[in-house]
């Protein structure tokens, strides 16, 4: 939900927003490629000029092909910042021309990450509160627990 606010804060700045969605050979995720990209489309199907894209490769390459002005990223803690501040200098030295804005979400979101929702819903907790209702159906199922009533 975290993502979500961010993105709804992003449409009301940009005309339009496209979700680089990357494939990532060096980290284990839960999902496939296609499955993200999925769950994302479903999750912002109602947000006007939203397009979602799978990408390989570098995300200023991407983001050149896109046409994009600026990449948005969230923060969620000062913890973040040092990690995505070398990530945006370094993508500054990539393409000079591309700006990265850092937009942080609502307050009560910032302690969500994607790793404790995962675990909460290995654990058979209640993660609805959390993710949207498409992405809490779909960790369920690749989990194999049920939502707790």
């Amino acid at each position: 939900n975290g993502h979500l606010d961010v993105l709804n804060r992003t449409v009301g700045i940009f005309d339009e927003l496209v979700i680089g969605v990357a494939r990532d050979s060096t980290k284990q995720t839960l999902f496939s490629l296609d499955e993200r990209v999925a769950l994302i489309k479903e999750a912002t199907k109602k947000i006007r000029h939203v397009q979602v894209k799978p990408f390989e490769g570098l995300l200023v390459d991407f983001a050149k092909k896109e046409k994009a002005v600026a990449l948005v990223r969230g923060l969620r803690a000062v913890s973040d910042f040092e990690f995505e501040f070398q990530l945006a200098l370094m993508n500054r030295k990539l393409e000079p021309n591309l700006e990265t804005v850092f937009l942080m979400p609502r307050e009560e979101l910032t302690y969500i990450s994607s790793r404790l929702v995962k675990e909460i819903a290995r654990l058979g907790g209640d993660i609805d509160l959390f993710v949207p209702p498409n992405v809490a159906r779909a960790l369920r199922s690749k989990l194999g627990t049920r939502k707790k009533k």
